[in-house]
Order: C-alpha cells, then structure tokens, then sequence
C-alpha cells in the first residue's frame, strides 16, 4: 500500500527525474506513479470511507429490548446486558460477540444517551481561595526508629499559585485542622479570603440539618476572618487542587526517599524537618505567582488561636479520667478532684488550680487506656489481691523485662506471692528510676540468683549514682577589673 509520504516524494522527484527513475526513489511501480501524478491527490483523500457491514448485525433483532435497558439504568455495562442476553436467549450469542454489542452501545450513549456531567474550568484569582484536605501516607513506608510509623498530612494548597505546605498529623480531628491550617497560615504570613474543605467531620455538620459546620471550626474561621466553603458529597472535583496535589505530593515524597537511601527517622521531628524541605523545593518553581498571591493576603492576627478542646472531668476512684472516650491514669492525690484536660493533637495536659499536673501521649479510637504504674503504685502494694484481674493490669508492665520477672516470680514461688514480689519490684522501679531496675531484672534472669525485690533493691543500691559534691564559689571583688584596666604592660 502506498502512503501519503511516498506520493509526496514522488510529485518533488517528477520535477527532476523522468517517470521511471522518481517512481523507482519513491519505491513504487510507474503505472502507480503516473496514477497519482494525474490524480494529484494523496492516497489519504482517494480511500474510499467504510460505511458498509461486511457481516450481519447479530443484535438487531435485540436492540430494541437493549435499548429499553439502557433508558431505564444508564449506568448499564456492555458486559453486564451481554451476560443477560446470554441468559435470555441461550446458544444465540457467543462469547466474542461482546466487542460488537460494546460498540453499538458506546455509539448510542454518544448519539441518544443522556447527557454527561460538564466540567467547568474555574479562573483562580490571587489570594482568593486556599484548599486544604488530610491523606493517609501508609504507602511511603515511613518509619520512626525501625517502627512503621502510621500518620496523615494535613495538606495546604493555594489554588491561583499552587503553594502547599503540610503538618504531621495522626487522625482527622479539630486539634489536626486547627493546627495544621493555622502553620499554614502563619508560614504564608497572610489570609486568603476564602477556606474550602471537603466533608470532614471535624469542620462539616454532615449529619446535621441545621448549621454547615461546627461550632469550633466556626471560631476559628472567625479569627481569621476566612470565608468557608464545603465541598458537596461525592464531588471530590471541587476540591480538586488539593486532591491533585496530593498525588503529586506523594509521589516527590516517595522519590525523596528513594533518593534518601533511607525511609527511617530517628524521630517525627526530623521527619517533618524533611518534609518541610521538601515543599520548599515543590515551592521553588511557583515563586512569581506566589509573590503576586501573597501581595492579595490580608494581614494576619495579633496572635494563634488557642484550640485545645477542654473538658472539665471527675477522677474517679480508680484514679481514672475519660477523655474522648479514652481512659487516661492521674496521680491517686486528684482522686475525687475536677481537673481539666487540654486536649491537643499529639497530648492530652491534665490541669489541677491552673496548673499543669500532667502531660500523657494522646490515645487514638476509642475505648483505649494508658495506665502509668507511678499513679497508682504506692496503694496497689496494699492491696496485691486486686492485680491478678485488674482491668487494665498489662500496662502495668512498662517493658518485655517486666512482664518476663512476673512470669518467673509466678513459676517460682506461685501467684499470690510472686505478685507481691512482682509489685515490689514496681514501687522500687517508681522510685529509683525504671532503667536502673530494668537493668536488675535483666541481671538475675540471666544469673543463677534468685529473683526477688530484695535483690533488685540491692543491686539498684550498689549502681546508684554518687552523690553530688557541694560546691562553694567565693564572692568576687570587682577590683580586680581594676587593676587590669590600669596596668600597664611593656610593649613586644
């Protein structure tokens, strides 16, 4: 078959060479040759246009009943009216005839079908609208200290410049939003106008008739004077700078890594020191328009908006507080008092008479607890019945050495004793320091000595740190800076 490139090698080659010689350049037989330089067009415009079946339509008899289908459910597959024809009319169609039917159908939706959504390409305007969503980053593979290390970002973008920033976060609550927005804002050193989000729970009344969002969100929204704006549900699109973002994001965070040879931290602190440098990078290439976005910003604040949630709560006799629905241990003295918990991303600070009396990593879900033997250890060695069914006794092993003491004081000398022994060794570990009677057990599990808290006393007694020499600094006389401003030294 001769192609339009051949012919129109041949119409340059006619004007210098006879018939023969430009047909046998352009690699086809005269007769061809003399075809195309009378015709003068190219093959491309001689082709005959296919309009013809060469085979019978094996749904024209159907079609009527396909089509019926289709009015009624729109979102019909090919296949799925295939397999029903197949059902209806056994042995009439086979399995290759699908290919057909998919055409025919693909050709009604584009000629008789309903109409499909329209996009809008929207004009961004400087220091109108930033958008903001939370992504999971399970498949970077980050971990802190040889530990996989599940995290979010919560994801800034400016849609006229595309600036992005982003903050660490562990859930997509309030404390997260709030914290990771306001660094953004504070890093961009302005204020849009506008603040969309999609359906988050923690700034969207998605289950309420009434107002469009919380009552914290609304707070923060009016310190900062920002407008608010929701995407709708299912309308990933209109929050689709960010969500584009995120892929991009994503995807230069998983090349740093592989680049960094590495994807351990030694703590979240350097991670987030890594992805700040990151978007620094990202943010290079968009300076211009950055520059003229943040021009547009309104002024920020005077200062942060504070956004713990604080809860006033009772510490029951347990020594327990309930936070969130998480059970967090007090020291035994607040039992009975009220205090109230700040509850911030990472922490939750139990304060007691304006004061911070603790500061406990926040647990994540629900129904969850931390217990610290510290609060509860000088009475719990008064009653040594109650910790064979204490509810929450496995964290009163704060390491494996611990739990691996309990389980050979229970073998050696039976349960009730080896309690006692076990919860002795735990008033000395609250009192001497964890690492220095971990360091005890560690020593008579490994040595024929018999274990106990005697033991371990003795041993925590024998490593103690020296004590501290006390040291006396005589007062200095100021004339001695005289002499040296006077002094008179002779010359080299």
């Amino acid at each position: 078959m001769v192609s339009d490139q051949q012919v129109k090698r041949l119409w340059r080659l006619a004007q210098k060479w006879s018939l023969e010689v430009a047909a046998a350049k352009a690699g086809m037989d005269p007769k061809t040759a003399r075809k195309y330089l009378r015709e003068r067009r190219l093959p491309s415009e001689m082709r005959q246009k296919h309009t013809w079946r060469t085979r019978p339509d094996p749904f024209a008899d159907s079609w009527e009943e396909i089509r019926e289908l289709l009015v009624a459910e729109p979102g019909l597959q090919a296949k799925t009216v295939f397999e029903h024809l197949q059902r209806r009319y056994p042995g009439r169609f086979r399995d290759g005839q699908v290919r057909t039917l998919r055409r025919r159908i693909k050709y009604w939706r584009a000629t008789e079908g309903p109409p499909r959504e329209v996009f809008f390409a929207q004009e961004h305007r400087a220091g109108e609208l930033c958008q903001s969503d939370f992504t999971h980053c399970r498949e970077l593979g980050v971990t802190i200290n040889g530990q996989a290390f599940s995290h979010l970002i919560y994801h800034f973008v400016l849609t006229y410049s595309n600036w992005e920033t982003g903050t660490i976060c562990y859930s997509e609550t309030f404390e997260s939003l709030s914290e990771g927005l306001q660094n953004a804002l504070w890093q961009l050193g302005g204020v849009p106008l506008e603040h969309r989000t999609d359906r988050m729970s923690a700034a969207v009344n998605n289950l309420c008739d009434g107002k469009e969002f919380t009552r914290a969100y609304e707070g923060l929204l009016r310190h900062y004077k920002l407008g608010g704006q929701k995407a709708q549900a299912g309308q990933a699109n209109e929050n689709g700078d960010v969500e584009q973002r995120h892929y991009r994001f994503k995807q230069a965070v998983d090349q740093a890594l592989m680049l960094r040879g590495s994807r351990d931290f030694p703590s979240v602190a350097a991670y987030q020191l890594f992805l700040n440098k990151l978007f620094t990078r990202l943010n290079a290439g968009r300076r211009e328009r950055y520059l003229e976005e943040v021009a547009k910003l309104r002024p920020l604040p005077d200062q942060r908006l504070d956004t713990a949630r604080r809860e006033r709560v009772r510490v029951s006799p347990g020594s327990l507080v309930t936070v969130h629905r998480n059970y967090y241990s007090v020291h035994s003295r607040l039992i009975g008092e009220m205090v109230e918990a700040r509850v911030l991303p990472d922490t939750v600070e139990i304060w007691y008479a304006d004061r911070k009396v603790e500061e406990l990593p926040r647990l994540r879900g629900r129904g969850k607890h931390r217990v610290d033997y510290r609060h509860i250890i000088d009475w719990l060695v008064r009653k040594p019945g109650a910790f064979e069914n204490y509810r929450y006794r496995s964290d009163l092993f704060p390491t494996s050495w611990f739990r691996l003491a309990y389980d050979a004081l229970r073998e050696e000398v039976g349960p009730k004793r080896g309690a006692r022994q076990y919860l002795a060794i735990l008033l000395l570990a609250a009192r001497r320091g964890e690492d220095r009677v971990e360091g005890a057990i560690r020593f008579l599990l490994g040595s024929q000595q018999a274990l106990n808290a005697q033991e371990a006393a003795r041993l925590t007694e024998e490593n103690a740190p020296a004590p501290l020499s006390s040291i006396s600094i005589h007062p200095v006389s100021l004339s001695i800076f005289d002499e040296l401003l006077t002094r008179q030294e002779p010359a080299a």
